[in-house]
């Protein structure tokens, strides 16, 4: 098979397996080839075993069918280096079981790589380093479920154990999953509430899917990812506190310390900076992060006890 030809065939498979349905002509426009060619590289596809299936209608087209033999995938160098990174990372997702899973497929990709690219994937383990998430993990069967309905857009029904400890169970029009920090959310449209809301997916239980078809709304903000930052930028928090910072709010915008905070320039060549966690320590450690001298405007003792007791341990550690 000409080089040319075999090229075509990987852009071709590539484009099958990253959307369902393909009309005939969009895949020959795609290609910048005529349509009795993309009808020629089908049947090669289906000759090495690719189960594609033709649509009837008036344009026609085709789709990739899910097949019990499905010969191995096509990958060119990036997506092949693409994939055993993400394999490799795969530890801080906040999966239940994730790590195994990801070794064991990394394995079965090495196996059929070819010498260079086990050369530059083992390179690349032999470089990296993870670390297993710390918080609580999600069950993988969720993910799945959610993320079918996501695609699908049906609704789904949960159990869910809010932040107070209620116990409730949700019918949603789920938009997005989002993997933010140390947890996994959905970002959906909650029916009985008639609103937009997030769930943290370690809080939720027993999700069921296949429900009623929804038509997708406009996510506030433009997405779920933005949606959820903002969501979580104004949810209230149980300690918080208001510093005036020695610094100006523009050399502080990208420290670590200040993406979940918020900035006041003053005229003075000083910031204030109002933050809060539900989480003392992590509070604590948000506000040493900033690495400038600090006035306390506004914060419960407990805060002011815990900066104090952080100074003290500092001073005996370096005496």
């Amino acid at each position: 098979m000409p080089e040319s030809t075999s090229g075509r065939l990987l852009t071709l498979l590539s484009l099958l397996q990253g959307r369902r349905d393909w009309p005939g002509e969009v895949l020959a426009d795609r290609l910048g080839v005529s349509v009795r060619t993309i009808r020629r590289d089908v049947e090669r596809l289906r000759g090495l075993g690719y189960p594609v299936e033709s649509l009837t209608g008036p344009a026609g087209g085709y789709r990739l069918a899910a097949g019990t033999a499905m010969p191995p995938l096509l990958l060119d160098d990036d997506e092949a280096i693409a994939i055993a990174v993400g394999l490799r990372t795969a530890a801080r997702a906040a999966v239940t079981g994730i790590e195994e899973t990801a070794v064991r497929a990394l394995v079965k990709l090495e196996q059929v790589l070819p010498a260079h690219l086990r050369r530059r994937v083992g390179a690349l383990q032999s470089a990296m380093a993870t670390s297993s998430p710390t918080g609580p993990t999600v069950d993988p069967d969720v993910l799945a479920v959610l993320a079918t309905a996501c695609r699908d857009l049906t609704r789904v029904r949960f159990g869910y154990t809010g932040r107070d400890g209620e116990a409730t169970r949700r019918d949603v029009e789920p938009h997005g999953l989002v993997h933010r920090g140390r947890r996994w959310y959905l970002v959906a449209w909650d029916v009985q509430r008639d609103a937009w809301r997030t769930f943290r997916l370690d809080r939720l239980t027993s999700p069921v899917g296949g429900g009623t078809r929804f038509t997708a709304r406009p996510i506030p903000g433009g997405d779920a990812a933005a949606y959820l930052a903002e969501n979580i930028a104004l949810a209230p928090s149980r300690y918080e506190v208001r510093l005036r910072l020695h610094a100006t709010a523009q050399s502080l915008e990208d420290r670590p310390g200040t993406q979940s905070a918020a900035l006041i320039a003053r005229d003075d060549g000083t910031c204030e900076y109002t933050t809060a966690d539900d989480h003392l320590d992590w509070l604590v450690m948000r506000i040493g992060m900033l690495g400038v001298d600090f006035d306390l405007l506004d914060a419960p003792d407990d805060v002011r006890d815990r900066l104090l007791a952080l100074r003290d341990r500092l001073v005996r550690a370096t005496s």
